[in-house]
């Protein structure tokens, strides 16, 4: 079923409804799920409740991951012989979070460890040849990547050459070759069989982690003394996963879950309950938006604009006052991070309009004021305002362009930017990335040709209906569901990439509204009898009588008492709406 809307984009939205497989729904219902809620499961590919559930008993094992095992001996070993060992993190958030990890589980485990975050805007991404040796002044034995390395094969030579060993930690897709490290843990190189090909790179760095606290058990090393207690960094591991926009799978889930009950019961780092205090939002309320969309940007605009050693400290210090300090400094940064993406879209904006959108499959954009760290959002925010494979670029090194990219559902854009370098094996200079994000680099000359062979791509994988603007539903909501205690259940589970949050789509007459905070709407809308408080948030609009809307269930929480609230992702006027 799909209901066509028009939007502010000029091209047409069309709202559909997921399918509901109807064995698993009745299934679901059978083992005492509640109809609504077997209907909004058994959509997201629960087949059976135990997939709901939360414990780590739940977690995918650890002989699974591969080379997880042969990278805890290595790990113990270099322990016992007391090398030295340094994390080489990526520079966004679930960098630092694995690097956090690292560092606090490999100091409690008595190993010798420091980092190095490359500044992006010096040395670019992963491990390359000029970091290897700005590491060696740190005279290290061991190089531990985190979140990247695994197409690195420069820098692992180069780390051999200056005599230190290389072991990766990664979850990106490896190219057709592996880099000849001592141990690579990705679950997604050939012949792991680890379920989870999803698990983000903090993710992996605590699989690992988990593994060597086995192996050095195994050796008696908590012989007379307590066990590190590697439960109380899944707050971190939550915030990773969640803020790198992996798929929240089943594995994830449990991850992401445990994380947000500690943050909920006051157990989470200070680094964490920092972030929780400058953002003004409550953590015993904790939920993915708040890792997703308040603390996540935070963190990651250390490494967008600074240094992400910034991003590391907060996460790996215990000290209050400096945590505080910190998440101020990473606030103001965030403050300034959009200012200076509202100026970018202004100009990306004001390109466009001089082209026709709606002939181009995909838009390659460039100006020489935009901001390298920013880029990457800014290619989300016109992917979402266009819906087409976008990539950002920004100057990098002298003559070079760093792009950013973000796709939409069936191109995969690693693979495009992999067929492109195929067919102009000069074109690009590195690439690499996810189906959804990735990035790339090549010589500013070379852009225009880039931007026909990126077009060509897409005119190629692209049909009309995927690039229509398409908004999923969970259908109608009975009235009888409308009701505090289903957001409050729906608010209890874990919902993100890969496992959507409910929205459901509804016609309602507008009984009042007014303008709140000066670019807000507040509404009471009204459906079957029942009349609902509303808000259409960053929208300052004045909406007709009777509208078709798009929305989800809130918790509003004011002066102590809990109600319910829609929150409209999206509207039309029913009038203009098909029946």
């Amino acid at each position: 079923m799909a209901v066509q809307f028009l939007s502010d984009n000029p091209r047409m939205t069309s709202i559909t409804i997921r399918p509901v497989p109807q064995s698993d729904f009745e299934r679901l219902t059978q083992h005492g799920l509640s109809p609504l809620l077997a209907r909004i499961y058994a959509s997201r590919g629960i087949t059976d409740p135990q997939q709901l559930e939360a414990e780590l008993a739940g977690l995918l094992p650890l002989a699974s991951l591969k080379n997880a095992e042969a990278m805890a001996i290595a790990l113990a070993d270099a322990i016992a012989a007391r090398k030295r060992l340094l994390i080489v993190a990526d520079y966004d958030a679930d960098g630092a979070t694995a690097c956090a990890v690292g560092l606090r589980s490999l100091r409690e485990f008595g190993a010798t460890v420091e980092y190095l975050v490359p500044n992006r805007f010096e040395y670019g991404y992963g491990l390359t040849p000029e970091i290897v040796r700005l590491a060696s002044q740190m005279k290290p034995d061991i190089l531990i990547t985190v979140d990247n390395g695994i197409a690195s094969h420069a820098g692992v030579d180069e780390a051999h050459r200056l005599g230190m060993q290389v072991f990766v930690t990664d979850h990106h897709l490896p190219a057709e070759t592996l880099p000849d490290a001592e141990v690579i843990v990705n679950p997604n190189q050939p012949a792991c069989e680890f379920a989870s090909k999803n698990l983000a790179g903090v993710g992996v760095m605590f699989y690992v982690m988990l593994a060597l606290r086995a192996e050095l058990r195994r050796r008696g090393a908590f012989e007379g003394k307590a066990e590190p207690n590697l439960a109380k960094l899944l707050d971190i591991v939550a915030l990773g996963t969640v803020a790198d926009v992996v798929r929240l799978d089943d594995n994830n889930r449990i991850l992401v879950r445990q994380g947000i009950k500690r943050i909920r019961g006051g157990q989470a780092c200070a680094g964490i309950r920092a972030l929780y205090q400058v953002a003004g939002r409550n953590p015993q309320r904790a939920s993915t938006w708040d890792l997703g969309f308040t603390l996540g940007p935070r963190l990651n605009a250390a490494g967008r604009l600074t240094d992400m050693a910034l991003g590391i400290e907060l996460l790996s210090t215990d000290d209050e006052a400096r945590a505080q300090a910190i998440a101020i400094k990473l606030d103001e940064l965030n403050r300034e991070r959009r200012e200076i993406e509202a100026g970018m879209q202004e100009t990306a904006l004001a390109q466009l309009d001089k082209i026709e959108v709606g002939d181009r499959k995909a838009l390659s954009l460039f100006d020489p004021a935009w901001h390298q760290g920013v880029i990457g959002i800014l290619a989300s925010r016109l992917k979402e305002k266009y819906h087409r494979p976008v990539i950002a670029f920004a100057h990098g090194n002298a003559g070079e362009l760093k792009g950013s990219g973000r796709s939409i559902a069936g191109f995969h854009l690693r693979d495009a930017l992999d067929l492109v370098a195929k067919r102009h094996p000069t074109l690009l200079k590195k690439f690499g990335g996810h189906a959804m994000a990735a990035g790339v680099t090549l010589d500013e000359a070379a852009l225009p040709q880039f931007e026909s062979a990126f077009e060509a791509v897409a005119a190629e994988w692209l049909t009309p209906a995927q690039l229509a603007r398409t908004i999923e539903t969970d259908g109608s909501l009975p009235t009888l569901d409308a009701q505090l205690d289903t957001a409050q259940a729906l608010a209890h589970q874990v919902w993100g990439q890969g496992f959507p949050e409910p929205q459901f789509v509804d016609r309602f007459v507008v009984a009042s509204q007014r303008i709140v905070g000066e670019k807000h709407t507040k509404l009471k809308l009204e459906r079957d009898g029942a009349q609902f408080e509303a808000m259409l948030f960053f929208r300052a609009e004045t909406l007709p009588a009777e509208i078709e809307a798009v929305y989800r269930l809130d918790v509003n929480e004011f002066n102590g008492k809990r109600s319910l609230q829609l929150i409209l992702q999206h509207w039309e006027s029913a009038c203009t709406s098909p029946s």
